[in-house]
Order: structure tokens, then C-alpha cells, then sequence
């Protein structure tokens, strides 16, 4: 396990939130296990400061491009259609970015963590 905490850590823009949950989550997997669920998560999870630079673009150029990256199509949508909620939206996930991927990794890291399981 030590070796994929490690791993872990290189993971850019990894907060100690998001650290201790992937070490949480993958305690009881076997070391195969782990190395395939790091495989999946680190290919699907975004950066915080990647979150960023969308929510800037998004709150500049095209609104909701944040949420689109981050799989909310509805509200990608309805960004879009009300230029970022009057842009009270995107600047709420200017603020938030940070939750924003962290939620957004959580969910990526629950979906590795069942392709993992079912792995050998």
C-alpha cells in the first residue's frame, strides 16, 4: 500500500481531502486490485486548477463549460442558456472549484473503485 500512497501524491493538485478518502477507499483491495483502480482513477479524476482555468473560461467565454467537463450536462445547459445563472453561477464555481473537482473525483474514484473490484 505504501507504494500506491506514493502514487497518489503525485497526483497533481491532490488535496489531503481527497488523499485520505482514496486511501480509505482502497484499503481493502489487493495489490492488483490497487494498481488497476490507480490506473482507472488517475486517467478519469480532473485537477483542481484545471477545474479552474474552465471555470474562468466559462465565466469569460462560453458559461458552463465547467460543467460540461465536470459531466453536468443539465447544468452545463442551463449555464449556457442563462450566461452562467446572470453570472452568479459561474462566479459560485469560481469559489468553489475546489469542491467542485472534489466532488467530481469522488464520484470517478467510487466508479474505479467497482471496475477494481470486479478485477482479479
Amino acid at each position: 500500500m505504501d507504494m500506491y500512497q506514493n502514487a497518489y501524491m503525485g497526483l497533481p493538485g491532490i488535496s489531503p481531502e481527497e488523499l485520505g478518502f482514496l486511501q480509505q477507499a482502497t484499503a481493502e483491495l489487493s495489490e492488483n486490485q490497487q494498481k488497476y483502480f490507480y490506473m482507472i482513477y488517475s486517467g478519469k479524476r480532473k485537477n483542481p486548477q484545471d477545474v479552474l482555468i474552465f471555470c474562468i473560461v466559462g465565466l469569460f467565454l462560453l458559461p458552463g463549460l465547467q460543467r460540461f467537463i465536470l459531466g453536468q450536462v443539465g447544468m452545463g445547459i442551463a449555464y449556457l442558456f442563462t450566461v452562467g445563472l446572470c453570472f452568479v453561477g459561474s462566479i459560485m464555481d469560481l469559489i468553489n472549484h475546489k469542491e467542485l473537482a472534489l466532488e467530481y473525483n469522488r464520484k470517478m474514484a467510487y466508479e474505479s473503485y467497482q471496475v477494481a473490484k470486479m478485477s482479479n
